[in-house]
């Protein structure tokens, strides 16, 4: 379950080479979007499109045939759980209604990843669960507290909207910008509403290590490390997100960074956050991607590796191992 496919490019897209790579396999592979997830007779049900097409084909020539698939539009109606696994993939902002929905069936078929913990890790608070290993954060919606924060910090802070994606929303401040700083901050909190209904935000301790080396993104499948790439702007933005303009290029994981992975995998386990992707700057961990985390075409490029394939190898272990219980 994924966005519009038409509006993908499947050399860059995690989700278009996990599909690529289920279809080399012979799985039979189908495609939804959230609003095609309903119940019917109380049962969850969802329709779907057949995207099975010939192997062994470019990435770009499955694509072409995959887009034909949905070109005919033949819709399949089938419950959710005579699925083995189904992929959350929708880009944020995250569809609560439909998780709502798959939320009573979660244990009915393999969810990646499981609805409670895409609803608990979406927030970019979810890093609070690590205090030990996160920059200095503090999350408000009081202008003046996070306007004293920000005085009383001295230096250069991050602000962020608690439910923002791709860098979007994430600006630098400084008490260096006196003129721009308040409006800045009344505006993202919406200090013209009651103060119940203005929105918290987070302000994060600046990293002045990611200026020089930008930072790292690693992907994590069950807790253990799938790969990794570095990120770094080239244009003198800060945000290091590939989609804000930066570049991506090959990095080897330090035993610091290793531990930071070691230090939250219990948790995203204990979470049902199977494949998530973590952003680190120096040792610091700043963020936790579970919604829909991008990298492995561009992790494959720098490494020669195919990460789908282990991708692939852990779901077909899993339902193998669901099935013997059964």
């Amino acid at each position: 379950m994924m966005d519009d496919l038409r509006q993908i490019d499947p050399v860059w897209d995690t989700t278009a080479h996990i599909m690529y790579e289920c279809n080399q396999r012979r799985h039979e592979v189908f495609f939804l979007e959230p609003h095609d997830v309903y119940v019917r007779k109380n049962e969850v049900v969802a329709r779907m499109r057949h995207i099975s097409v010939p192997k062994n084909s470019s990435i770009q020539n499955y694509w072409a045939d995959l887009i034909q698939c949905l070109d005919r539009e033949e819709l399949i109606f089938e419950s959710v759980t005579d699925l083995d696994v189904l992929f959350l993939r929708k880009d944020p902002p995250i569809n609560y209604e439909v998780l709502e929905f798959l939320g009573p069936v979660s244990d009915r078929v393999f969810l990646i990843n499981k609805t409670l913990g895409q609803i608990h890790g979406n927030s970019k608070a979810y890093i609070l669960n690590f205090p030990d290993i996160i920059p200095e954060t503090h999350v408000s919606r009081d202008p003046k507290r996070l306007r004293k924060i920000i005085d009383d910090f001295g230096g250069a802070m991050v602000i962020k909207p608690l439910h923002g994606h791709g860098g979007h929303g994430v600006i630098k401040v400084s008490t260096q910008d006196q003129e721009n700083l308040n409006s800045l901050i009344n505006y993202y909190v919406k200090a013209g509403k009651p103060y119940p209904e203005r929105r918290p935000i987070m302000v994060q301790e600046y990293l002045e290590e990611v200026k020089e080396k930008g930072d790292v993104r690693i992907l994590l499948l069950d807790g253990k490390i799938l790969g990794a790439m570095g990120r770094r702007s080239v244009s003198g933005d800060f945000r290091t997100n590939v989609h804000a303009g930066a570049l991506a290029f090959q990095h080897t994981i330090t035993p610091s960074q290793e531990a930071v992975c070691r230090r939250i995998a219990p948790k995203l386990r204990k979470d049902g956050l199977y494949f998530v992707g973590i952003d680190i700057i120096g040792d610091k961990l700043v963020e936790i991607n579970c919604i829909s985390p991008g990298g492995i075409p561009r992790i494959n490029h720098y490494s020669n590796q195919k990460l789908e394939m282990k991708m692939v190898d852990f779901i077909e272990e899993k339902i193998s191992v669901s099935k013997q219980k059964n």
